[in-house]
C-alpha cells in the first residue's frame, strides 16, 4: 500500500516551541555573521553545523550550542529569535547542529540513540558527537573563551542532558528544557505503562519516514475516527506501515519495562552533576512535563556542589521560548509575562554567570510560578519540606472531602461500564492530527473538562465550595481501591479546579473545570512494570498512581473535583480489558466491556502548605 505523507517546512515536532527560529533568513542588518560548516566526527561522519558570531565582538566569547533532529538551515540571526534574543544581546557564539542522520548531516539516524560502549574508541553516541563538535569549535572558531553551554527543548533538551552525562571539559553549563526521561514510565511514549498511541505513531512516522519531518495523511480530520476504525494495534503494520518504522517495531516487541526501556532512560545514563544543570518544566506540558522533574530529582541526590537547579512555570511544551506567556489556552495569569520573564531574568542570567562570570551568581534551588495565586516562588528544596500530605477522600453521592470515610462507607463504591468500542476522547472532538493544521494539541491539558460531563463511563466527586484557599506544592498521588470485571484495566485520574458559577473577573471562565494534574495507570503493572500480571475479576486492589507535581492554589469560592475513567482515546490506546500478554498482539475479539468499581476508601494525596 502506498504511504502518503507531506513534508513540513517548519518544525511541527516535539520541539515546536523553537519553530519561531525558522521565521527569517539572514539579512544585511543582522548583528551576527553566519557560517555553515561540516564538522567531522571521530568515525569520519560529518555533521551540518551553522555558526553565528557577533559582527562587533567586544571580548572572547563562549559557545552556546543547540543540537536537534529538526533542521537548522533556516535559523535566523540569534537577535531575531524570541527564544535567545536576550542572550544574543549579551553576545555569544551561537552554534546550531543537525544531529547524525537528520536533515543535512551525514550518517544514520537512531531515535534517542543508546549510549556507546566507552571501551570501544570508535563507538559513537550523541555525547561523543557533542564532544567532537566542541573540540572542533575550540580549535577552529577564533576569539572564543574556551567555554561552552548547551540548551534546548524536548529532543534538543535530551541531547543537552546526554552531553552533560559525558561532557567535554569545556562544557560548563546545560539548560535541559522538557527533556523526556523514561519513555515507558512517563513522557512521550507511555505513562505508567499505558501506551500513548496517537503520539507514538505520528511521531515515529514523522521522524523515520525520511530525513526531514513529515506528516502522515490520515484522510480523517478527526483522527479519533481513524484510530477507532484501526482496530487492534497490530493493524498499523498489517495495513499501513508494513514494518518500515524502526521505532514502532520496537514498541511492539517491548510491551513491558524491559532492558530496552531501562537502557534508554536518561537516569540510567547519569551519575552526578559534572557541571551546572538547569532543568525547565511546564505545568501543562502535553509531552514532557515529568522528564525534567525526574532528572532533577535523580541528580539532586548526588549534587554536592550546588550545581543542580529546576524551574517550573505555567507553560505548554516549550511555551517559555516564545511570546509573553500571559495565558495558555483559556487560562490567563494576571497579565504576568511568565515566558518573557524566564528568558530574560532566569535563562539569560544563568548562562551569563556560568559562561561569562557576569552577575551575582545567586540562583534559587527551585523557581516555580504558582498557579492560582499567579506568583513566582522560590524554594530551598523541591518539593518543599514544609508541605504536609493530606488525603482528600471519595465519598458517596459524589462528595469529595478531607473527612475520612467510616469503615462502613469505605466498603461501598461507585461504578461505571467501560466500553472499548466507545472510548472517552482525551480532548474535545474533532481531534486533529497532533501536529496537523489547526491542531489544538498544544494546550489540551488546560481544556475545560465539562466536555465529558454526563458521560456514564466517568465518575466525578467534588468538594463543597471552599471557604478558604488551599495550596498544594509538591507531588500529588492517587490511591485508588478499585475492582474490575475484566482481567486488565486502565485507570485515568484527573484533579480539577472548578471555578465559581459566577465569575465576574472573567465571565467566560464561570464554572470552568481546569485540570491541575492528571495521569493514567495500566492495571497489569500494579505490582511490577517488568512482570505484568492479569487482574483477578472482582478483586479489590490498591493502585497508587503518581499524578506528578503541582504548585497551585485552589482559591476560596472554587471547588476541588476528581474524575476517574478507564479510556482516554486516542492519546492512550484502548485496553482490551482482557489480559493479553503482549497488547500489540490483541485481536478485535479480545476487546470487551468491563464494569469498574471505585471504592470510597480511595483518595488523592495532596501536598498541602498551610
Amino acid at each position: 500500500m502506498k504511504i502518503l505523507f507531506t513534508k513540513i517546512s517548519i518544525i511541527a515536532t516535539l520541539t515546536l516551541a523553537t519553530a519561531n527560529l525558522f521565521a527569517q533568513r539572514v539579512s544585511p542588518d543582522d548583528k551576527y555573521n553566519r557560517k555553515e560548516v561540516m564538522i567531522p566526527m571521530r568515525d569520519g561522519i560529518k555533521l551540518h553545523t551553522v555558526v553565528f558570531t557577533p559582527k562587533k565582538q567586544s571580548e572572547k566569547l563562549p559557545f552556546l550550542m543547540l543540537r536537534t533532529p529538526y533542521g537548522v538551515n533556516k535559523y535566523p540571526s540569534p537577535e531575531k529569535s524570541e527564544y535567545v534574543k536576550d542572550m544574543a544581546e549579551d553576545e555569544y557564539i551561537f552554534v546550531y547542529q543537525d544531529i547524525r542522520g537528520r536533515y543535512l548531516s551525514d550518517g544514520k539516524y537512531e531515535m534517542q540513540r543508546f549510549s556507546r560502549n566507552k571501551k570501544d574508541t570508535k563507538s559513537i553516541d550523541e555525547a561523543s558527537d557533542t564532544y567532537d563538535t566542541i573540540d572542533w569549535l575550540l580549535k577552529n572558531i577564533p576569539e572564543n573563551n574556551g567555554k561552552a553551554g548547551m540548551y534546548g527543548i524536548s529532543y534538543d533538551g535530551w541531547t543537552s542532558i546526554i552531553a552533560a552525562a559525558d561532557p567535554h571539559p569545556a562544557l560548563k553549563a546545560v539548560s535541559e528544557q522538557a527533556t523526556p526521561s523514561d519513555m515507558f514510565m512517563n513522557d512521550d511514549l507511555h505513562h505508567n505503562g499505558a501506551f500513548r498511541l496517537s503520539y507514538a505513531f505520528e511521531y515515529a512516522f514523522m521522524e523515520e519516514i525520511s530525513k526531514t519531518d513529515s506528516l502522515y495523511q490520515f484522510g480523517n480530520y478527526d483522527t479519533y475516527d481513524w484510530y477507532l476504525k484501526l482496530g487492534p494495534l497490530s493493524n498499523i503494520n498489517k495495513k499501513y506501515m508494513h514494518g518500515i518504522l524502526p521505532s514502532w517495531n520496537a514498541y511492539t516487541k517491548h510491551p513491558d519495562y524491559d532492558d530496552y526501556w531501562k537502557k534508554q532512560a536518561v537516569t540510567a545514563r547519569l551519575d552526578y552533576p559534572r557541571l551546572a544543570i538547569q532543568h525547565v518544566s511546564g505545568w501543562w506540558d502535553q509531552e514532557d512535563m515529568v522528564g525534567p522533574q525526574d532528572v532533577y530529582k535523580f541528580l539532586e541526590k548526588r549534587d554536592t556542589n550546588n550545581n543542580n537547579f529546576i524551574v517550573m512555570g505555567p507553560w505548554r511544551h516549550g511555551g517559555w521560548s516564545r511570546g509573553e506567556g500571559t495565558s495558555l489556552g483559556n487560562i490567563t495569569f494576571s497579565s504576568q509575562p511568565t515566558a518573557a520573564y524566564f528568558r530574560k531574568e532566569i535563562q539569560a542570567k544563568w548562562f551569563a554567570w556560568y559562561l561569562k562570570g557576569k552577575g551575582e551568581g545567586k540562583f534559587a534551588e527551585a523557581i516555580s510560578f504558582q498557579t492560582g495565586s499567579d506568583k513566582w516562588k522560590s524554594y530551598a528544596t523541591w518539593p518543599p519540606k514544609e508541605a504536609v500530605e493530606k488525603n482528600i477522600y471519595f465519598h458517596a453521592n459524589g462528595k469529595l472531602s478531607f473527612e475520612k470515610p467510616s469503615a462502613t462507607e469505605a466498603k461501598t463504591f461507585d461504578s461505571y461500564v467501560s466500553d472499548p468500542a466507545k472510548p472517552v476522547p482525551y480532548r474535545a472532538r474533532p481531534i486533529e492530527e497532533t501536529y496537523g493544521p489547526g491542531s489544538r494539541w498544544f494546550f489540551w491539558l488546560t481544556d475545560d473538562q465539562r466536555f465529558v460531563d454526563n458521560r456514564p463511563d466517568i465518575l466525578t466527586w467534588q468538594t463543597d465550595t471552599l471557604k478558604e484557599d488551599i495550596t498544594i506544592t509538591g507531588n500529588v498521588a492517587a490511591k485508588l481501591y478499585a475492582a474490575t470485571s475484566g482481567t486488565d484495566a486502565d485507570w485515568v485520574v484527573k484533579l480539577i479546579d472548578v471555578y465559581p458559577q459566577e465569575y465576574k473577573k472573567e465571565p467566560k471562565m464561570a464554572g470552568y473545570e481546569l485540570m491541575i494534574v492528571d495521569d493514567v495507570f495500566r492495571g497489569r503493572f500494579r505490582k511490577s512494570f517488568t512482570n505484568p500480571e492479569p487482574i483477578t475479576p472482582g478483586k479489590v486492589e490498591e493502585y497508587t498512581i503518581g499524578l506528578h507535581a503541582a504548585d497551585h492554589v485552589f482559591k476560596k469560592g472554587h471547588k476541588i473535583m476528581v474524575q476517574v475513567q478507564s479510556t482516554w482515546f486516542p492519546i492512550i490506546d484502548r485496553n482490551p480489558q482482557k489480559y493479553i500478554r503482549n497488547i500489540f498482539d490483541a485481536k478485535e475479539s479480545d476487546y470487551q466491556k468491563a464494569t469498574q468499581k471505585i471504592f470510597h476508601s480511595s483518595s488523592i494525596v495532596l501536598p498541602v502548605v498551610e
